[in-house]
């Protein structure tokens, strides 16, 4: 190794990364790593940089390639894959950015990283599956937030006198929209078994379109756009439960900073939500059909499972407080990645 190069400086890739899960995980990361004195850069090209940790993609592939060559040890972080843009028509730039981004992630997991971290054991299978097994080593390591941010402890409390459903999604369109019409379709069929209202409150990017498409809903739907991420502990905490609405994600921010919270996760058995959500945490509804062909999923069979949150609520409040103290704490997640990181 370069004896100029320093053995607590992470070189982060790429820098800016928009909304949802990544950009949280960045910001999470950062926090864990400088309070156990390893320092962050963005620049691939600082001599004192040991490790590289490529956050998805980067187009930088060329500054890659010339860190490998000079000794840096590349980890690239992955979760899935883009795949919805080959099964529903999303629009011809929408599936050529897809089909890039793919290629970008495949080739840096071939041919620069040393070791490959997933989010899941679903995001492992995956990759093997669809691209085949590599050399580089690998770790599974899930998501972590930080159990005193994302939290019970809170002044707010669901209502009393409805219930209320929360989806938590950086977009919903482009080729998502299944996940909100889910959401609406289950809200509508528990009103007609709850003993109470049943409320619909939607954080993230829904296109106008989309919206209008459901202004006629058969219940009430709240959208809040684009929020905050100090706002969703609040937010958790005032609902009864979460509807994770993506399907086949790798490791949703959105569940484990509910469980976290306390909130229960309701979603269907696709993805990771098997492997995340235990059943004292919440409830995982068989999908009923083919979901890698965007098949009718069994709604009722995901109402019976929000039923049974609904009607039991301070056992899977507590149960899933206790998941996330158990398997996704921060501290937990930092240190299996500055292991990988920094080995030495």
């Amino acid at each position: 190794m370069d004896f100029h190069r320093s053995k607590r400086l992470i070189c982060l890739m790429p820098q800016k990364l928009g909304l949802g899960g990544p950009a949280s995980f960045q910001s999470r990361l950062i926090s864990g790593l400088e309070k156990r004195g390893v320092e962050i850069t963005f620049d691939p090209q600082d001599p004192a940089v040991s490790a590289i940790l490529v956050i998805g993609g980067t187009r930088e592939l060329g500054k890659l390639r010339q860190a490998k060559r000079q000794g840096v040890r590349i980890v690239q972080r992955l979760n899935g894959m883009n795949w919805v843009h080959r099964k529903r028509f999303t629009g011809i730039r929408h599936f050529l950015r897809a089909e890039a981004g793919n290629w970008i992630l495949a080739t840096i997991r071939n041919r620069l990283a040393e070791t490959i971290i997933y989010q899941s054991e679903f995001s492992r299978r995956w990759w093997n599956d669809a691209r085949g097994e590599v050399a580089a080593t690998y770790a599974v390591i899930h998501n972590g937030v930080d159990l005193t941010v994302d939290s019970p402890a809170g002044v707010e409390q669901p209502p009393s006198d409805h219930y209320q459903v929360l989806v938590v999604e950086g977009h919903l369109g482009g080729g998502y929209e299944q996940g909100l019409k889910t959401a609406v379709r289950l809200t509508e069929l528990l009103n007609r078994r709850m003993d109470k209202p049943v409320e619909l409150t939607v954080a993230g990017d829904v296109p106008m379109k989309l919206r209008t498409a459901f202004q006629h809903a058969g219940c009430r739907i709240h959208y809040l756009g684009v929020i905050q991420r100090s706002a969703i502990p609040a937010l958790d905490r005032s609902s009864h439960v979460l509807f994770s609405a993506d399907v086949n994600a790798a490791c949703p921010n959105s569940v484990i900073e509910a469980m976290a919270c306390g909130l229960p996760v309701v979603a269907f058995d696709t993805g990771a939500l098997g492997e995340l959500v235990t059943p004292e945490a919440g409830c995982i509804a068989d999908y009923g059909g083919n979901v890698w062909n965007l098949d009718e999923p069994d709604i009722f069979a995901l109402a019976d499972c929000a039923q049974l949150v609904l009607e039991n609520q301070t056992g899977y409040r507590t149960g899933a407080r206790a998941r996330a103290e158990q398997a996704f704490s921060l501290d937990l997640m930092v240190d299996k990645y500055i292991k990988v990181l920094l080995p030495d």
